[in-house]
């Protein structure tokens, strides 16, 4: 048989599988089968496809099984897979044929669940938490917590009832809310722990559900709505991996593992039409990738790889077209069909097509099941209740309407007849012959099913299919050590993919190394280099572990995909961790081997090659500890805030307690033990002790007591190295001797200390991953509103109307209805408000043979060829084509939103170029609902329509107009709640229409352009959009609008349609006519088969044009419209309108209003108004959000009280002096981890640069002004804590001048230089993860020339300038001198010096010179023997040895000013360069061209 043959049959198979709708088969008898005739074949497959029904299937599978497996195989008999020929379910045929005839089990499982209940928490709504909850404490703590356990639970799902048999697919509907999601939730086995309770009978195919999540938890797959993947992993790794891990040991013919990775990669992908995307990153809403479509067809392929046998689909056509949906439908339906599987799939907008690929289908209505039984049958069922179905509605749309007041019309004379609320459905149903029905066969399966023969089948097939290595009982298919090896390979392909972090900390780690090696660069051999020597070694040891901060963030980035990936069962979450720092071990060894080396070398540490390579091992192994150790702070905490405090925290205590500050004699007994469990410590231990062993140091003179003029020629004994470790009559010092006595440190321990480091890094790893494997972030268990205190509505509040609603939708409803269930008289009159408001637009726009090329791998790639059309006010256009064909860019290329590529083309209004007054005149929704969580929906408005409207517009007008948007959109019952995020505020459709009023708010006078608005609703709500739209329309207003799945009724309520298809290519422009019949007429008559007048037009002309995954076409419907009269006729029309509007602009120019003149602005609103608005949202957007105070706070008081006590009472001695130093020196370092949490702040952003600034909403600086006022308002409140915590413990001088400017310097200029230094780096970084590495490296640099860890006066003379450039000299200056001035410092016996004067003289005789000269005091200056000195009389002498004087504070005072004000110059400076007009060195176009110059 010929391959066109082939072909030919399979294409003839997959029409009848997944469009039997279309499809028109004639009834022939088997009388006419010959075997030896190809035709006859054919047809007789066909006929024996077409006899399968629910009844049947069984006994007719192995037919078709055998018979398609004669028409796929080659010579040899074995499997083969030929994409050229690809059909689905003959693949699939088979398959399930070769795996029967070599004895591998596949796994099939019905279902039936009976009284089924699921209880969550009664939380309808909550009260917006505000950062004046913190005041209440713990008290609120305790207040919070006693309330939750006294709010009983609430029944979220009632009694549910049903079955599916193994190769049924079910279709779930209801409204958001009804309990959709909780029901998959329920069947599969996911997040239980988000709920109360869940009771019933779960059994599959006998197995009760508790046993099955226990052992064969794989077989259950919930495939949730949202979709979360790594973003810059391309969509081959994507998928290459989830196949991997679910690939069985024994596989058909015993193909080997890359084989059977690739057959089904490749099968999956040309299902859902993705091979074209298989280089192309998965992307997100903030990384460019494939397609919103596009990335939901890689869920969808995702969870297909995981082999399921129970599938749970939760709105999985979400951002799908029509045709892509269908054919979703259909491979569901084939696959279940041929594999057994069984399948509960929830989809919002299902045409009639998608609807009849289902055997069963069940609705629910506030938790409550109103029907479940055969699809077929379900239209009946209602109107035999005494509904109608509007014609052309489809049975999906019906159905869902059924439970929506608004939505449902009784028939004539059933007005008083008809159930109403939910109960009532639910009573007629319980009381319905259906239902009798339903339960009879719930029992007759369960009575046919055999427990044990489905456990011994189960067990067979899953040892079949489990890798060897792996247990018994684990619910993976492959070992933990194939996992640990797909993961890493993953970490690997991450690393590579978001190159932008590691070439970041690649780059500062180097830089700093040249930075703090030059620092120190040749330090002596002598007494005066050891404590720079010290500092060396701790800067090398500290500074790569602290870049371990960045792990946080990262780590919560990457927590949503594991869970997900955890519940498909594909790898434990421990095998990602434990994999990323495995990938980690040779990026710290490359990155750290450079940072050694330049820095060893350059600050002259000792050149032996043991003592650099236990200096190079002990660096790593301290930045792989801490690394993990940061790990594990991720793992453990549920939110980012709370990682940040005890990431903070730790840091501090790492800092603090490494015995480079604070040594251990010194340390108070209530901390001491935090040495003994810091790593830190144990690698500063062993790298300093191999440096000093065997070192001998040589005292200079500055050490020598007494020393100087008059004292050269003293002899033995009259002279004394005051150097610690020094031995009386010695010059020199033994390096053991010095860390002996000053650190209590011992070579010996090296090695000791090596084996600690490799326990704490054991100890960090088993707590990250068992973190990862059994915490869980923050979730919340629906999508409960959050209202202002004092705003709650009055029906949410009362307890006669509060209804039992689902835990998704939090009780609340959008619509509301008169008891007839038709829309109340106050609606109408405020949609015909708009029509009197003057909505009308004014101009029309037009685009003329507008082309779009972008650079794509060093090549060009044309996203849009030649596409022309028009907008008019008064009319609604759709945008249509499947997904890819370049909809969304086409919007954004007409909205002039597209900052790179190519654009050619003319795009006019009124005839003439665009303007800048074009961005004023046009809204634009955007598929994505992106607002600030913490504002109100009625904020969220009033703030658009101050801003985007003329001044000249009254502020009263302004909010007036607002009002009238919330009531038209439905919005008055949540216009108080704050948005938050999804599970915890508004659901998908508030938020949708919330986008949609930010818009409507602003009035556009030209254009409103929409991007899918539908997308993610069900079918009532996206009518309801749909509708409005169409309102706005009538009223004047000129829509251009993409949709993704239209119903017949909704694609009618378009005026135009413009149709692409891939490649960018117009396929049609022009009217679609009344119920579509000019469209229709179109495509027919040019070749395309007829239109059933019950077919969605939508999905007809997506077919048509060969739209979809696997769809093809032999017209060329781009080059049939270029060559159609119609083309003609609209080019006409174009330039008709190009000539009329122009003149009619001219003739009216004269006459515009001064907001029309205004329009040319590019901001609607002066500066200071501006300042005024967007300043009280930033208030509010801290006020709401106290987990961020909290947590800033939280971190600031411990520091205050760990940094007080540490150095509780410092003592009148040189080493209390010393500590004050490090005192005051750790205050200023806290800023780090602020600086942190600073940056999960700055997503604002994001939100900024993807809408706000590309509406002109406000002046881009507004953006970083406000949030600097408050982040300093909140620091400041910190830091006053911080000061109280810490300056009081230290009990030093608490004289106002010496308090006064300490509280001055660190609790208001210090925090407000942290956020002025925090937020410049964190709005010109690429992403938080590269922001935290460059503060890093930042902030290590200005410390560094502090003067504290490098003393002024031993830093290289080109680098003594940075002590001065650096601001933290200054701050630690002022409060250093704020503790110590005028303090009396009183040596202790160890700290003193001890020499013995000439024969004859005194002490005091014999010193006084040396005395006069240097400073200091002699303990009894009468003695003539044994002289005690100590070099510090007061500490102002010791300030002056690190550059300090209290009389410096005002001048520092100065310089605090100008380093925050130039912070600040530079923050706006370098974001309006890098983000705002995005002016960038091309470093990518010349190392290209490098390439090509190579080859």
């Amino acid at each position: 048989m010929s391959s066109e043959d082939i072909g030919s049959s399979s294409s003839s198979l997959q029409e009848y599988v997944g469009q039997q709708q279309h499809n028109k088969i004639q009834p022939s008898t088997d009388d006419d089968y010959n075997e030896d005739d190809y035709e006859s074949r054919r047809l007789h497959l066909v006929r024996t496809v077409s006899s399968i029904n629910h009844h049947n299937f069984d006994e007719k599978f192995d037919t078709i099984s055998r018979e398609i497996s004669r028409q796929v195989t080659n010579k040899e008999g074995e499997f083969q897979l030929r994409l050229d020929e690809f059909n689905l379910a003959k693949i699939l045929a088979n398959f399930v044929y070769f795996a029967k005839k070599q004895g591998i089990v596949l796994r099939k499982s019905g279902i039936t669940f009976q009284d089924l209940c699921v209880y969550g928490v009664d939380e309808s709504f909550a009260i917006a938490p505000t950062v004046t909850d913190l005041l209440k404490g713990p008290v609120g703590a305790v207040q919070a917590i006693l309330s939750q356990m006294k709010t009983p639970p609430r029944k979220i799902l009632k009694n549910l009832n049903g079955f599916a048999k193994p190769g049924e697919s079910v279709l779930v509907l209801g409204r958001p809310g009804a309990g959709c999601t909780t029901f998959l939730k329920a069947l599969s086995g996911t997040d239980f722990d988000l709920y109360k309770g869940v009771t019933g009978d779960i059994r599959y195919d006998g197995l009760p559900q508790k046993e099955m999540l226990k052992l064969f938890k794989n077989d259950l797959v919930y495939n949730p709505e949202l979709d979360v993947h790594f973003p810059h992993l391309t969509v081959d790794q994507t998928l290459t991996f989830a196949i991997a891990c679910k690939t069985p040991e024994m596989r058909i013919n015993g193909v080997t593992r890359d084989e059977f990775i690739n057959a089904k990669k490749e099968i999956l992908a040309t299902v859902f039409g993705l091979r074209h995307t298989y280089h192309t990153k998965v992307g997100n809403d903030f990384v460019r990738g494939v397609s919103g479509g596009e990335r939901k067809r890689v869920s969808i392929a995702e969870a297909l790889a995981c082999n399921g046998s129970i599938y749970c689909w939760d709105n999985a056509t979400r951002g799908l077209d029509a045709s892509t949906a269908l054919e979703f439908a259909q491979a569901i339906r084939t696959s279940t069909k041929l594999l057994k599987t069984t399948a509960f799939v929830t989809i919002y907008q299902a045409g009639e097509g998608i609807y009849e690929t289902f055997d069963r289908v069940t609705v629910l209505y506030d938790g409550h099941q109103v029907y479940y039984g055969p699809a077929n049958k379900a239209k009946k069922y209602f109107e035999d209740m005494g509904w109608e179905c509007p014609p052309r509605q489809s049975t999906a749309e019906f159905l869902t309407a059924i439970t929506d007041p608004i939505g449902r019309f009784p028939r004539a004379g059933w007005e008083n007849k008809v159930p109403r609320t939910a109960q009532d459905f639910e009573h007629y149903w319980l009381n319905s012959p259906q239902y009798q029905e339903l339960m009879q066969e719930i029992k007759d399966y369960n009575d046919e099913i055999d427990e044990d023969e489905t456990r011994s089948k189960y067990y067979q097939s899953i040892q079949q299919e489990k890798m060897k290595g792996s247990r018994t009982k684990s619910p993976f298919t492959i070992s933990y050590l194939e996992q640990l090896k797909l993961c890493f390979i993953r970490s690997y392909q991450r690393i590579l993919g978001d190159s932008a972090y590691t070439i970041t900390l690649m780059f500062a780690s180097v830089a700093q190394a040249f930075v703090a090696g030059s620092l120190y660069y040749n330090t002596p051999d002598d007494v005066s280099g050891a404590f720079s020597r010290g500092g060396v070694i701790f800067f090398a040891v500290l500074f790569m572990s602290l870049m371990g901060l960045a792990e946080i963030s990262a780590s919560f980035s990457s927590r949503p995909i594991l869970m997900k990936q955890k519940n498909y069962t594909m790898y434990h979450p421990s095998a990602d961790s434990l994999s990323n720092f495995v990938m980690s071990i040779p990026i710290s060894i490359f990155i750290n081997t450079f940072f050694v080396i330049i820095l060893y070398f350059l600050s002259n540490l000792a050149r032996d090659a043991g003592k650099f390579f236990i200096c190079y091992l002990f660096v790593i192994m301290l930045h792989l500890t801490m690394k993990s150790m940061f790990q594990a702070i991720a793992a453990i905490n549920k939110s980012i805030a709370g990682a940040n405090a005890m990431g903070g925290i730790l840091m501090l205590a790492s800092l603090m307690y490494s015995s480079y500050m604070i040594q251990r004699p010194s340390m108070h007994p209530w901390f001491k033990w935090i040495s003994y469990i810091n790593p830190v410590l144990y690698a500063f231990e062993a790298v300093i002790a191999s440096e000093f062993h065997g070192r001998k140091m040589q005292c200079t003179s500055q050490y020598l007591t007494p020393s100087g003029p008059g004292y050269e020629n003293l002899g033995a004994g009259e002279q004394v190295c005051t150097f610690i470790g020094s031995v009386p009559g010695q010059s020199w010092v033994l390096g053991d001797d010095y860390l002996r006595i000053a650190y209590t440190y011992r070579f010996s321990h090296v090695w000791r200390n090596l084996g600690i480091l490799f326990g704490f890094l054991a100890f960090f790893l088993a707590i990250a991953t068992l973190g990862t494997e059994y915490v869980k972030p923050i979730t919340g268990g629906g999508d409960k509103l959050l209202f202002l205190k004092g705003k709650v509505p009055e029906h949410i509040t009362l307890p006669s109307e509060k209804k039992e609603e689902d835990i998704e939708s939090g009780g609340n409803s959008d619509t509301t209805a008169t008891s007839n269930g038709t829309l109340s008289q106050g609606k109408s009159e405020e949609k015909a408000a708009i029509v009197d408001d003057g909505l009308k637009a004014k101009g029309v726009f037009v685009w003329k043979d507008v082309d779009y090329v972008i650079p794509y791998e060093g090549k060009k790639r044309q996203l849009l060829q030649n596409v022309s059309g028009y907008c008019v006010p008064g009319t609604l256009t759709a945008l249509m084509g499947e997904s890819g064909a370049g909809k969304t860019t086409l919007l954004n290329v007409l909205a002039q939103r597209v900052d790179f590529g190519v654009i050619t083309g003319d795009m006019l209004v009124n005839g003439r170029p665009l303007d800048t007054s074009f961005s004023r005149r046009t809204g634009y929704v955007q598929q994505q609902d992106i607002h600030f969580s913490e504002v109100t929906v009625r904020e969220s408005l009033q703030f658009a329509a101050r801003l985007r409207r003329s001044n000249d517009v009254s502020d009263a007008e302004k909010l007036e107009y607002v009002e009238k948007i919330i009531d038209v959109l439905d919005m008055r019952g949540y216009a108080d709640a704050v948005v938050g995020r999804l599970g915890n505020g508004l659901n998908v459709e508030q938020r949708k229409k919330l986008s949609i009023g930010v818009e409507l708010v602003a009035k556009p006078s030209l254009l409103l352009f929409l991007d899918e608005p539908t997308s993610g609703l069900d079918s009532q709500s996206a009518w309801a959009i749909v509708k409005l739209l169409r309102d706005l329309a009538n009223a004047g207003q000129s829509i251009l609008c993409t949709i993704h799945q239209p119903s017949a009724t909704l694609f009618e309520e378009f005026d135009r349609l413009l149709l692409l298809k891939k490649g960018g290519i117009v396929t049609y422009f022009g009217d679609i006519g009344p119920r579509s019949r000019t469209i229709l007429d179109y495509f027919e008559r040019n070749g395309a088969r007829h239109c059933d007048d019950k077919e969605n037009p939508a999905e007809y002309i997506l077919e048509a044009i060969g739209a979809g995954a696997t769809a093809s076409t032999d017209f060329d419907w781009g080059e049939i419209w270029a060559q159609s009269p119609e083309k003609v006729q609209t080019d006409a029309k174009r330039d008709e309108l190009i000539n009329e509007s122009a003149k009619n602009a001219t003739d009216t120019s004269a006459t515009d209003s001064p907001s029309e003149k205004n329009l040319t602005s590019k901001y609607a609103t002066p500066y200071w108004y501006q300042f005024r608005h967007v300043t009280h949202r930033t208030s509010l957007i801290f006020y709401r959000d106290p987990d961020y105070i909290a947590a800033k706070v939280f971190l600031m008081t411990i520091a205050g009280l760990f940094i007080g006590f540490t150095f509780f009472g410092l003592k009148h001695t040189k080493t209390g002096a010393q500590n004050g130093m490090f005192c005051a020196f750790l205050s200023c370092v806290i800023a780090a981890p602020l600086i942190n949490q600073m940056l999960e702040k700055a997503g604002s952003r994001d939100i900024y640069e993807v809408r706000e600034k590309l509406s002109n909403t406000y002046h881009w600086s507004l953006l970083i002004l406000p949030q600097i006022i408050f982040e300093v308002i909140y620091m400041i409140i910190g830091g006053t804590i911080m000061f109280v915590c810490l300056y009081f413990p230290t009990q030093v001088s608490t004289v106002a001048s010496h308090s006064g400017m300490f509280y001055f310097s660190q609790a208001i200029f210090l925090q407000t230089f942290a956020v002025s230094f925090g937020l410049m780096v964190s709005y010109v970084s690429p992403d938080i993860e590269s922001a935290s590495v460059i503060v890093s490296f930042l902030y290590t640099f200005i410390v560094s020339f502090s003067g504290v860890v490098q003393p002024v006066n031993l830093m290289p003379g080109f680098w003594t300038f940075m002590n001065k450039v650096s601001p933290y000299t200054y701050f630690i200056q002022n409060l250093v001198s704020s503790f110590l001035h005028d303090r009396t410092i009183r040596c202790n016996a160890k700290e003193l010096s001890y020499f013995n004067p000439p024969s004859g003289q005194t002490c005091k005789e014999f010193a006084s010179a040396f005395i006069s000269r240097n400073g200091g005091y002699l303990v009894d200056e009468g003695a003539t023997s044994n002289c005690g000195y100590c070099n510090f009389s007061n500490a102002d002498q010791y300030l002056l040895t690190i550059g300090a004087k209290f009389s410096y504070r005002w001048r520092n005072i100065g310089f605090f000013c100008v380093y925050i004000i130039f912070n600040i110059s530079v923050c706006l400076v370098l974001y309006y360069f890098l983000r705002y007009r995005k002016v960038s060195f091309n470093v990518t176009g010349l190392v290209n061209k490098f390439k090509k110059s190579k080859k």
